[in-house]
């Protein structure tokens, strides 16, 4: 019983990888739910949502096999930030969370094969960004990748260089809380006889 992970997140993959699970990955084909969709949903809400429904569409095709999903999301102030349309919108995000502190939040699911028992979790971390000059957001916009980022960032790829502090799990700054998700997996290895 082969463990599916419902993202195209090469970091979640890396983050399962490095644990040591073994693991496919499929596309989950829906489109995220925003807080523009949903104003009045909480963020931890809105991300549990999103994972949900891209553990269902993946276990519905694949009943036979474990899924595992996640959304992150980024939040400060109150304000949402998924993933930015473009380069300009990344700067505008970056600049707004230089010098002050976000929470990243991430939904896990674990959804059983047949889709009816899951294990699920919201996890939070805070995260300080240190006051950033126009010049170190422009740098790091043309440097990474930032447009499949929620907050427009990652801490593996040069992230780093922006945060003053984390408080709490990195891995879930990266997009998978493996303190949670890890002994899910474990569970399921030992269900399975592996």
């Amino acid at each position: 019983m082969r463990l599916i992970l419902a993202s195209t997140s090469p970091r979640r993959a890396d983050l399962l990888r490095e644990s040591g699970i073994a693991f496919q990955v499929i596309r989950p084909e829906v489109e995220e739910w925003t807080a523009e969709d949903f104003p009045e949903v909480a963020p931890g809400e809105l991300a549990r949502a999103n994972a949900r429904r891209k553990a269902k569409a993946v276990v519905e095709k694949n009943p036979g096999k474990p899924v595992l999903a996640a959304d992150t999301l980024v939040v400060c102030e109150g304000k949402i930030m998924g993933k930015p349309a473009d380069e300009e919108m990344a700067k505008q995000m970056l600049g707004w969370l230089g010098g002050r502190i976000h929470e990243v939040i991430t939904a896990a699911v674990l959804m059983m094969p047949g889709g009816k028992k899951c294990r699920e979790a919201v996890v939070r971390t805070r995260v300080k960004f240190r006051p950033l000059a126009e010049r170190e957001v422009s740098d790091y916009v043309r440097e990474v990748d930032v447009l499949d980022k929620a907050g427009a960032y990652a801490l593996q790829d040069g992230g780093d260089r922006l945060v003053e502090r984390v408080e709490g799990s990195r891995t879930n700054v990266i997009g998978l809380p493996m303190e949670t998700v890890l002994p899910w997996c474990e569970d399921l290895l030992e269900k399975d006889g592996i």
